[in-house]
């Protein structure tokens, strides 16, 4: 390796062992000088025999101290994995540079963008909604009186750096007896904001625990309700209520609203808005999932304000009881009637095609692929919005999603070439 390579700025890791060379011979030296002024004589052979011996005690600590300080990488018939420290230490280096990407939404199809956020970069943070009251979140919200927990344990599953099977265990949910359908995770999130402060605290706990990259944050600390207005006027409570009431009234939604209605923002979600690179509407449920974020007031005043790009990105699918028929625009119409002066900048829409089971699946629960139609394109354009297509889809076990990490490239991409100081 040439010189000139090995002084290119890299890790920084060069400087630092420079540094303590520099360090070690200004205290030999010094030590050397009381050495001779005490009078004490070491002969030639036995200073080699010392150095020796300082060099090989200087081997074993560097080689054991760092083995028991990276215990939780892996080992390789007893030696350490020096690809994946380089791969641990590239990445905490490189993505800490990359852009500052705030994500607002819920439900799974949030978590599923999160796990491809997190291989571009580090500074991410997830604004979640906490108008969930169906199932075991619903219960735990009930029962203990708490935020709910679902959405924001998947995004910090999401986000978080661990073995599968400890994944597994957060997510399992208990077959029988009175715990029953209620999951790992969520017991864990409940247990941590017992022996904390807040809801808030105990999510900086758990993400702790877990080695979040990025920040995982609940929009509001209030315990707040979504209500549903629909078309022919009924009003629904409860965001789990909402798609099952409509498809039973067969009346669309007209819009959809939260009390309290002067529900605050968190002040740390706020902060990341307005120091963000580009804020992420979705991907989720437009109603129950990106809508109740927008609809705390001060959230929405921030995202107004706030001079970053913004971006919304379509469900794959449209949602029984929720967005039927809808195209591109009927979602936009829907974020513009909720937030007026809301600027979107792009809209980043999938344009590939699903087959067989899957699709003959989704065809019988009512839903169809969302792609962008001639009208689509024409009012878009009116708007000055930007519209990204891709082939974007992604089929797991029969379940049509977003391809995470085509997805998060294409954001990225959109900060600017200044800003993509990232892994790609």
């Amino acid at each position: 390796m040439k010189i000139v390579d090995w002084l290119k700025p890299g890790l920084q890791i060069k400087r630092w062992i420079v540094i303590g060379f520099i360090g070690i011979l200004c205290l030999s030296f010094s030590i050397s000088y009381f050495i001779a002024i005490s009078g004490v004589y070491i002969n030639s052979s036995l200073q080699l025999i010392l150095a020796l011996i300082g060099l090989v005690f200087i081997y074993i600590s560097l080689h054991y101290g760092l083995r028991s300080l990276l215990k939780d990488i892996s080992t390789i018939n007893g030696y350490l994995n020096r690809t994946k420290i380089n791969k641990k230490i590239y990445d905490k280096k490189i993505l800490s540079k990359g852009p500052k990407v705030v994500v607002i939404g819920g439900g799974t199809g949030l978590a599923v963008l999160l796990r491809g956020l997190k291989l571009f970069t580090a500074n991410i943070t997830a604004i979640v909604t906490v108008a969930d009251d169906g199932g075991g979140s619903g219960i735990i919200r009930e029962d203990l009186g708490m935020l709910p927990p679902g959405d924001i344990r998947n995004c910090i599953l999401a986000l978080a750096e661990m073995e599968p099977t400890m994944e597994e265990l957060l997510q399992y949910r208990f077959e029988d007896g009175s715990l029953k359908g209620q999951s790992f995770g969520n017991l864990f999130i409940a247990s941590m904001n017992g022996i904390s402060n807040n809801f808030e605290e105990a999510i900086k706990k758990i993400g702790e625990v877990l080695a979040v990259t990025g920040k995982v944050y609940p929009v509001t600390l209030e315990d707040i309700t979504l209500y549903a207005l629909l078309e022919n006027g009924k009003v629904i409570k409860g965001e789990s209520s909402i798609p099952d009431k409509v498809l039973e009234e067969n009346s669309p939604i007209d819009k959809v609203f939260i009390r309290p209605k002067e529900a605050k923002g968190l002040k740390e979600a706020i902060e990341a808005i307005e120091a963000a690179d580009i804020v992420v509407l979705g991907p989720g449920s437009l109603y129950t999932s990106v809508l109740p974020n927008l609809l705390v007031k001060d959230i929405s005043e921030t995202l107004i304000k706030s001079e970053n790009k913004k971006v919304y990105i379509t469900n794959m699918m449209t949602q029984p009881g929720e967005t039927d028929d809808y195209s591109i625009h009927h979602h936009l119409e829907g974020i513009i009637k909720h937030c007026p002066k809301l600027k979107i900048d792009y809209i980043i829409a999938n344009n590939g095609e699903i087959i067989d089971a899957a699709e003959d699946k989704y065809k019988m629960e009512g839903a169809s692929l969302i792609t962008a139609t001639k009208k689509d394109r024409q009012i878009l354009q009116e708007k000055n919005i930007k519209l990204i297509e891709d082939d974007l889809v992604d089929i797991k076990i029969g379940y049509v999603r977003h391809d995470a990490i085509k997805l998060s490239k294409l954001i990225v991409d959109l900060v600017g070439n200044e800003k993509n100081n990232f892994k790609e």
